[in-house]
């Protein structure tokens, strides 16, 4: 025997005849319906008003909502979101408020999750499964990646985004630096590889066009850093050479440098998902990425939810036609490093680091008057400790001689 189909107005309807009809007490047929008599008494109140057509759902809507967003100020959210298909509410409020306050508009706007709810409701929306996510605090100032600059130019973020390949199988590897103050991203270009080769014109172009920073944040790999002497690479002691202090963040802590790798994030989600066919493509769209980033986009990270282009100015720094001479004291003997890495010292080439290739590099006596007097150096480049030199090895100690020296010697 097959089942009886029903709905909720035809089971309504049978239950308003059987007590039209008296064929049981209310208390009863409520029982059988499986409803409350005050539910039984509404459904037949209806019937007796409406007749059958009383007995279908009616809108839970209220009949009047004074909190309304006005189908206006709605068509503008909506055309906002349109322009930025990537933008929350709070951006949206913020950028649709200061376009109205441009044409001289007075509106009144809703909350954002009024607005987040607009956007679910127009299918411009879709969830996602929330992540548990631990607790964060920003580094304190006493930790390595932690400086935080006081105005623009104070400390500019460098990196390198992670490589993916343009529709044509290119291989595209942006090379990111942003002023941590503003928040502005000053460069944004794919580059042919991730050496400092290849960098170095890229920040020669931004140093010509925002000057000089006071010191650059960056993680401990290739090209920014070495495993070498002091950490240093061809292109951070350039940097040093510039007067630029070159900050590295702890191996392991990418949030240490957190805006930075925030908006690699949003430029990955923006440019790259999917890539252009092209790399020329892909970097049009990086390029306009960054215009909208820095003068139209409300960025969260800033007081009032300013843009990076109104905070930001370029550095009174102007970039040099030619490095500044290295000056040492007196009391420094100064050395040249050829394309080896190597100085003279007595005669003797000595191997320093290919990373001061073509510096000059001071050296001080730490034993003068002393019993050991002329055989360990101070080495220095600029204002970076590189180590001691033991002149009787014809060599740079190793952290651990170092520490054995320090222990037996007055210095």
């Amino acid at each position: 025997m097959p089942w009886k189909e029903t709905c909720v107005p035809d089971e309504r309807l049978r239950f308003v005849v059987a007590c039209i009809e008296g064929q049981d007490s209310m208390a009863k047929l409520c029982r059988r319906f499986e409803i409350s008599r005050r539910i039984g008494y509404k459904w037949l109140a209806r019937y007796k008003e409406c007749g059958p057509p009383g007995l279908a759902e009616r809108s839970r809507a209220p009949h009047n909502s004074p909190n309304r967003v006005e189908e206006e100020v709605e068509r503008r959210i909506l055309s906002m979101r349109a322009e930025h298909p990537t933008w929350g509410p709070r951006k949206l409020l913020v950028a649709v408020a200061r376009r109205c306050e441009r044409d001289g508009l007075e509106i009144d706007l809703p909350a954002a999750s009024t607005v987040g709810q607009m956007l679910k409701r127009a299918g411009l929306v879709r969830s996602r499964r929330r992540r548990e996510r631990g607790t964060w605090a920003p580094p304190s100032p006493t930790q390595p990646g932690a400086v935080a600059g006081d105005g623009p130019n104070d400390l500019w973020n460098a990196d390198f985004k992670g490589w993916f390949h343009t529709g044509d199988g290119a291989r595209c590897q942006p090379l990111t630096v942003t002023d941590a103050h503003s928040r502005y991203l000053l460069w944004c270009q794919s580059l042919p590889r991730t050496d400092g080769h290849s960098a170095r014109p890229a920040f020669e172009a931004a140093f010509r066009e925002f000057g000089l920073p006071a010191a650059i944040r960056t993680d401990n790999g290739s090209p920014f850093a070495s495993t070498g002497l002091a950490g240093l690479s061809q292109l951070s002691a350039w940097w040093v050479r510039l007067g630029i202090a070159h900050v590295r963040i702890e191996p392991g802590h990418p949030e240490q440098n957190g805006s930075h790798e925030r908006m690699h994030g949003t430029l990955k989600r923006d440019t790259a998902s999917p890539p252009a066919a092209t790399l020329r493509a892909q970097q049009a769209r990086l390029d306009a990425f960054a215009r909208e980033y820095n003068h139209d986009r409300p960025h969260e990270g800033l007081a009032g939810m300013a843009t990076p282009a109104s905070l930001y100015e370029s550095s009174p720094r102007a970039y040099p036609d030619r490095p500044p001479a290295v000056e040492y004291g007196d009391e420094w003997e100064t050395r040249h490093v050829d394309e080896t890495g190597k100085f003279r010292w007595d005669g003797a080439k000595v191997f320093l680091s290919h990373a001061l290739e073509g510096q000059t590099v001071g050296l001080r006596d730490l034993c003068e008057g002393a019993e050991d007097a002329g055989r360990y150096w101070a080495a220095r480049f600029v204002t970076i400790e590189l180590g001691v030199f033991d002149a009787d090895r014809g060599r740079m100690l190793r952290p651990r001689e170092r520490r054995h020296l320090e222990l037996h010697q007055t210095w």
